[in-house]
């Protein structure tokens, strides 16, 4: 009951943005013929049928547990997605049309027929003189919808796979000399389900290992759903060493909480299939534990937890289990998915001596701007800490823009990202 109302709001949902963005069409289409604006008729209110029943086959008949299907559902719906989202954008600009219209018709209606009289004949002038306002605003409002699905289009195309290096200092006050300099390769949200370019992904790593990092690490989301989706890219992801220690963790959709299950040992199996892929790869994966790396008679700590997230999102983590028996390592670094739980529970008395936290899951959005020292994106309506290093007092927080993606399938002004951090003394 609960999917079929929400397939009739979807629906709804649909109608309502094409029966506004139809009003712009047929103002630009007043003087095709009769025979054309019937054509552009049918193929535009024929998408939206054919959306609607897409959705609906989508999550009826192709779960995202049959991944022979994965790639043609992935960009079946993201370009439904481009659409609509650039419909949004063109409904926007028309809005300002109907209040332009809303509030002359306030004014009239306190004027009384000498204001009506007043507006009718402004409307004449405009028309006498060129393009009336409504008409520029409906080509306004379907320019801007085109240029935002081309631009989102563009993002497939060539965003998906623009994998971009960043250098980041953390400077800690505790920091054995012993590790001065060091260098910390960092990926997160690689979601292997998604990828559809295994070149541009295996350049990726490449460029990784180009740096040449002393330890690496993962910080979850290795799958979208099921632990298949890697098994392609095993042969890739293997070859990212680093004589430190290469460590992981588990993001919230590693744990297959977004599909459905034959049974509940199903789903415990593929969570142990995806943990294998882990060992296989060579990747330490950090189950509310820590490790302690050692460099010339001195040590620090790699602590890593389970997803713990803010909001509807999973609390598997146990930061205390992690934290236990790490009051002799003078430096803590933490492997934690969800940039949340860094406010939540890291920036607390009680672990005050993890140095540094690394996260991911945001993805920022995989759109947004990013110009200089400005960034922007709509996840941060939901996440204060979204891209980039964070600090409080002591702490850090470093959140990855994400190696991957998942639903749009390529990245808009937030690009892919590989973080190289260097340890200094300070």
């Amino acid at each position: 009951m609960n999917r079929m109302v929400g397939f009739a709001l979807m629906a709804v949902f649909f109608v309502l943005i094409d029966f506004y963005v139809w009003q712009a069409i047929k103002i630009v289409m007043r003087s095709a013929s009769v025979s054309t604006q019937r054509i552009i008729g049918f193929g535009f209110w024929g998408f939206t049928v054919f959306s609607v029943l897409s959705v609906v086959a989508i999550f009826t008949y192709m779960p995202v547990s049959a991944p022979v299907k994965a790639s043609f559902r992935t960009f079946l719906m993201a370009g439904i997605f481009i659409i609509y989202i650039s419909k949004i954008f063109s409904v926007l600009i028309m809005l300002i049309d109907d209040l332009i219209r809303f509030g002359k018709w306030i004014v009239n209606y306190f004027q009384g027929d000498s204001g009506i009289a007043q507006v009718s004949t402004e409307n004449v002038n405009t028309v006498k003189e060129g393009i009336s306002r409504s008409e520029f605003l409906a080509k306004t409002a379907l320019a801007v919808g085109g240029l935002h699905a081309g631009g989102m289009a563009w993002g497939i195309l060539s965003g998906a796979h623009d994998y971009r290096v960043r250098n980041v200092t953390l400077r800690l006050k505790n920091l054995p000399k012993q590790f001065d300099g060091m260098k910390i390769a960092q990926l997160s949200d690689i979601h292997s389900g998604s990828f559809f370019n295994k070149t541009a992904v295996k350049g990726g790593v490449e460029m990784l290992m180009k740096e040449k990092p002393d330890m690496f690490f993962f910080t979850g989301d290795l799958v979208n759903n099921i632990a298949p989706e890697v098994k392609d890219y095993i042969d890739i992801f293997s070859k990212i060493k680093a004589p430190l220690g290469t460590f992981s963790t588990l993001g919230n959709h590693d744990y297959g909480d977004y599909t459905q299950w034959e049974s509940p040992q199903k789903k415990v199996q593929n969570l142990q299939d995806l943990m294998n892929a882990h060992k296989t790869m060579g990747w330490d994966l950090l189950m509310d534990e820590h490790r302690a790396v050692k460099v010339d008679g001195e040590s620090i700590g790699i602590l890593g937890i389970q997803n713990w997230g803010a909001g509807g999102f999973s609390k598997h983590g146990i930061l205390e289990k992690a934290h236990q028996n790490t009051q002799d390592l003078p430096v803590k670094l933490l492997l934690s998915h969800d940039p949340s739980h860094w406010r939540a529970q890291v920036v607390s008395p009680k672990y005050k001596d993890i140095d540094v936290a690394f996260a991911g899951h945001t993805h920022g959005m995989q759109y947004g701007v990013e110009l200089g020292n400005f960034k922007w994106s709509p996840v941060q309506l939901r996440y204060k800490e979204w891209a980039g290093l964070y600090e409080e007092g002591d702490q850090k927080l470093y959140v990855n823009r994400g190696f991957g993606y998942i639903g749009y399938p390529g990245r808009l002004g937030i690009l892919p990202e590989i973080t190289i951090f260097e340890l200094k003394v300070g």
